[in-house]
């Protein structure tokens, strides 16, 4: 099959998006496919291709740090002109099979499967509505919350709108929380906050416009996730961590923190993640020819709470859904060839 590849992009998961695409192609080729790696915010978007069975595709490693604003700025223009005509859209058009790689971003908030729904085009993972009512983290725990996933209280602000919302005093005042963007991935940007100066420096470095916020309290316990591919729930990972936080660099970071495949926990604290996992999966919309990935943390009681469900979970070396397949006796070319399937 002829497949292209869609990675990089304009979000800051940028550089985890061309290390997927480049672990994708890899895995694409052992398989026997044909791929062509697109990069739509590069100058030069073709990164790689035709290639084919037998070529040799080196891994990429993850930078340390997400794109700029003002390198994203020049990145979405770019990305904006190549899938809305010229060479990059007849050559998605032309292909058998679009795999999305795209993180974060128009990648993942539903702009670019709107695309390519508009141009008859086939591609991987979730259709755009349901891109865009698991992006936003706001309405997405909303949703949860109402179909009986557990979700910590939360308030949103638009620190360049507004002035701190008494609900958001009140959190912080109650004890540490959590400030992040509702609209971003790959915990970029996202903050553990102790104090209301500490909110205000973390609203400083996300103010653009009308940018939004989500608060909610700060979970001390420990931190899992559940993969569901097609309509299987994979084994539970944990994330052992060294940090407070289970931010950017050390998602991406060989050796930054443990992460376990299956947990180790109790069969029916594990049978219960992956439940919940399975009921956010279908409340959010995803059928069985989609993927996804949820996040939980655990409160003081231990008790799990859902942070947000991934359209597009990370396929670098070092991700949780390889990793999650794995504990299934998955390989990661097994794993892409899954994801081929539900598309096709």
């Amino acid at each position: 099959m002829r497949i292209v590849i869609l990675c990089g992009g304009e979000s800051p998961e940028r550089d985890v998006s061309l290390a997927s695409g480049w672990s994708v192609a890899r895995a694409l080729l052992e398989r026997g496919h044909e791929a062509v790696l697109v990069d739509p915010a590069a100058a030069e978007p073709v990164l790689a291709g035709p290639l084919r069975p037998g070529d040799v595709v080196d891994a990429v490693a993850v930078g340390k740090e997400p794109p700029s604003p003002a390198e994203r700025h020049l990145l979405r223009g770019r990305m904006h002109a190549a899938l809305t005509g010229g060479p990059v859209l007849e050559l998605l058009r032309d292909a058998e099979l679009v795999f999305l790689a795209l993180h974060g971003g128009w990648g993942e908030d539903g702009h670019v499967q709107g695309l390519l729904e508009m141009a008859g085009v086939r591609f991987t993972g979730a259709d755009s509505a349901v891109c865009a009512a698991a992006w936003h983290k706001g309405r997405a725990q909303a949703v949860l919350g109402a179909a009986g996933v557990p979700v910590a209280e939360r308030v949103l602000w638009r620190p360049g709108v507004s002035d701190v919302p008494q609900e958001v005093r009140r959190l912080v005042a109650a004890g540490p929380v959590v400030a992040k963007p509702v609209a971003d991935g790959s915990s970029v940007s996202v903050h553990r906050v102790d104090s209301l100066s500490q909110l205000a420096q973390v609203a400083a470095e996300v103010h653009s416009g009308d940018a939004e916020l989500l608060v909610e309290p700060f979970l001390p316990g420990r931190e899992f996730t559940v993969a569901v591919v097609g309509g299987q729930v994979l084994p539970v990972v944990e994330i052992e961590l060294t940090t407070p936080m289970f931010d950017y660099t050390a998602k991406y970071q060989p050796g930054a923190v443990s992460e376990v495949c299956p947990a180790r926990v109790p069969a029916d604290f594990a049978s219960r993640l992956q439940e919940l996992a399975l009921r956010a999966h279908e409340a959010l919309g995803f059928g069985d020819d989609a993927y996804s990935r949820t996040d939980f943390r655990c409160d003081a009681d231990g008790e799990p709470m859902c942070l947000e469900v991934n359209t597009l979970p990370g396929l670098t070396a070092t991700s949780l859904l390889p990793l999650a397949a794995s504990g299934a006796e998955w390989t990661y070319p097994d794993l892409i060839q899954r994801i081929v399937d539900l598309a096709t």
